[in-house]
Formats: structure tokens, sequence, C-alpha cells
């Protein structure tokens, strides 16, 4: 039996509305009826902005461990040992009996077909995987590879997710991102034509823009068919780029109260059955370099809320359905 992707939310007139956002994990309990954890996984896979594909720089803002868990690359770990340590703590912790396989570091397209079924199926086939959520580049897949994980959706809920950051090809380009704006819609497009769930990524923060540039991006996404997204604090870690331009003082973190506002505006954008899968980043602390408060998850999150609820506001606020970006 097909596992139902979303369904649009009046927030106003639900539960969530006390909330003021389509979170993930209240979507997903309205699915499965129980709390669902995603298990990060490492597979080892690399990235064409790393190997002389495209570049050997990479983006100006990710680490050695792709911005993942570093599990493969600094522990040599199986994707069954992966799983077998997650749901021990994650069991423990949340009560949890069911799961998402979330391949997160690097590129987890940046392989052929018949090796990515190979990782794919061998985490599937741990007991209590309801789900599968593949993170990649939009320039890393092809007609092949995306029928391959709009297959699964006959029996798991399946999430692609892209990186954009943002919808300005010259940010892209100072951020050494190595693909456009144009190329995210395609692959956007192309997933959407094998039905399958896509959640996009964007960063706040980013060097060279500003609020009007980043409330640009919000609106571009907005009048696409995506059904998710990830908005993330630009923060600056060990070994990266970007680190070396802070320590020049060619960049400024944004302070909390300034990304709390602008994350409020972005969700005012955005379409209110967008499901919301993450608000702010979570830094490994002993790779922070700054801000410092970028660390503190839990107090981030609760001023978000704060936020929301001293301005009165809540994601589609300001939605227009009739504005649309070709």
């Amino acid at each position: 039996m097909p596992i139902r992707s979303f369904e649009p939310l009046n927030l106003r007139a639900s539960k969530h509305f006390m909330q003021r956002y389509r979170d993930f994990n209240t979507y997903l309990r309205e699915i499965f009826g129980e709390r669902v954890q995603k298990i990060s996984l490492d597979a080892g896979l690399g990235c064409p902005n790393r190997d002389g594909t495209l570049s050997r720089e990479g983006c100006l803002f990710c680490d050695r461990r792709g911005s993942g868990t570093g599990a493969f690359i600094d522990e040599g770990l199986s994707i069954d040992d992966q799983i077998a340590r997650a749901k021990e703590v994650m069991q423990r912790r949340y009560k949890a009996r069911k799961f998402i396989a979330y391949f997160q570091s690097f590129t987890n397209t940046y392989a052929p077909a018949p090796r990515l079924k190979s990782l794919y199926d061998q985490a599937l086939a741990q007991k209590g995987m309801v789900g599968l959520s593949v993170a990649t580049r939009p320039d890393c897949v092809d007609t092949e590879i995306l029928a391959l994980i709009g297959s699964y959706r006959r029996d798991y809920l399946v999430w692609l997710e892209y990186g954009l950051q943002s919808s300005h090809d010259a940010t892209l380009r100072r951020i050494h991102r190595g693909h456009t704006v144009a190329c995210f819609e395609k692959g956007v497009r192309m997933a959407a034509g094998q039905a399958i769930n896509v959640c996009a990524h964007i960063i706040l923060g980013l060097p060279g823009e500003d609020r009007d540039m980043m409330l640009e991006t919000a609106r571009y996404l907005s009048h696409l068919p995506i059904q998710g997204l990830k908005i993330h604090l630009l923060y600056v870690v060990k070994g990266t780029a970007l680190a070396e331009l802070y320590r020049k003082k060619d960049f400024r973190c944004l302070g909390r109260d300034e990304y709390a506002n602008l994350v409020a505006d972005v969700l005012e954008l955005l379409p209110p059955h967008m499901v919301i899968q993450r608000l702010t980043g979570d830094p490994a602390p002993s790779e922070l370099v700054a801000p410092a408060w970028a660390g503190e998850k839990q107090i981030n999150l609760r001023f978000i809320q704060d936020t929301l609820q001293r301005r009165n506001t809540w994601q589609g606020k300001h939605f227009q359905t009739s504005i649309a970006r070709e």
C-alpha cells in the first residue's frame, strides 16, 4: 500500500496554528500515528565539487565530512552499523520504533544507479524502516536515478533533498556552489515527474546577501513543486573556506534576533502546506567557530517560536498564489 506524501493544511484552522508552522515531526505523526526518527547515514560517497569533476574547493561552508555525520569517513562504519548504533540511542531516548534512512553526508546520488540501489536497499532492509530520504545536488541526478528513488514510493515515504542555498546565481558563484539556479529548477521538475517529495535547503546569511535577496529566495521556492524546506543559519566551522574569510574579518555572522526575524519573514512567504523540516543548523560543538549562539539549538528554536508569537505571524501569512516566477 503506497504511503501518502502530504496533504495541504489550513494552519489557522488546525492545532498547528499554535506552533505557527507545519513542522516535520507532526507531519510524520499524521502519516504513521507515532514518533518517527531520521537516522543520518554516511555512505562514503563523494562530491563532484570536491573530487575535481567540478572543483576541489567544495562549497564555501562545507567541512571535510560533507555536512554530515562523518560515520564512514571518520570511523569506517558500515550502513548496518550506523543504523544499529543510531537505533539504540533513539529507542532509548525517544521510544521510537519507526525510522527513516537519511543519506546525508556529501552527495548521495553520486554513483551509478546499481550501487545506489544496493545502498538504499541495505538501509531499508533494517527493521522499523518506513522511509527513505536522499540528500544530493541537483546536478547529480538523471532519469534513471530519479526512477530508482521514485520506485521506493510503493512501500516507503520518500524524500529527495536538494541543496539550493540561494536563488541568486551570483551568490551561488560566490559560495563556489558549482551549479546554477536553472539546474536546481530542472532537478525539481524532474523529481516532480516521478512524484517524489522534494525538500529544498536554503541558507540565511550568505556573503553578499541582504534581507531582500533572502526573501526573494523564499518567494522563488514557494511557487515550485516543492513539498518541504530546510532553513539553515550560515555558521562558521573549522577547516572551511568560510572560516578563513571570518578570520580575515571579511564575513559577518547574523545575530540571533536578526536570524529569528529572517526565519519568520521566510515562513510568512511559504505556502501553508509546505513541510518545514528544519529551522536552523546543528553544528558540532567541537567544530563551531562562530557565532557561539549557533550551538544552542533548543534555545534558538524557542527564540524563533517566541518571535513568531510576538509578531503574531505564521507560515503562509503573506503567501500569494497569484504571484509566480517563471
